[in-house]
């Protein structure tokens, strides 16, 4: 079950530090720990994985068995401006973006076979 979001304007830098709490945990922790982060990156993210929740949920897999399996923060495209500097100069300003891609897999919950000490028939 993937999602993307495409040239979402914060710089990966910022993102990263947001999906890298959130790497690994089930949906619900993820959404709980989402909720209450005070970063700005935290609702695109939300938005993203309850798109990728809905795309599983299309599928027909349940969200409880849900977990985080990657995601990655990419750069995106940088829109280059200038501000005005001193004596008829000028600074260039990069206005960054990210790309992100979520990827959500289902737990896979060993189960232990019992060997029965018995005589085959």
């Amino acid at each position: 079950m993937k999602a993307f979001l495409k040239n979402y304007r914060q710089s990966p830098r910022k993102v990263r530090l947001v999906a890298g709490l959130i790497k690994g945990k089930s949906v619900a922790e993820a959404v709980a720990q989402l909720d209450f982060l005070a970063k700005r990156a935290g609702l695109p993210i939300k938005k993203l994985l309850l798109s990728a929740v809905a795309n599983a949920k299309q599928m027909g897999i349940e969200m409880d068995n849900l977990f985080i399996k990657e995601l990655r923060v990419d750069k995106g495209i940088v829109m280059k401006r200038m501000m005005p500097a001193a004596m008829g100069t000028g600074h260039r300003i990069n206005k960054r973006t990210s790309h992100l891609n979520l990827l959500l897999a289902e737990k896979v919950i060993p189960v232990k076979v019992k060997k029965t000490k018995g005589k085959k028939k």
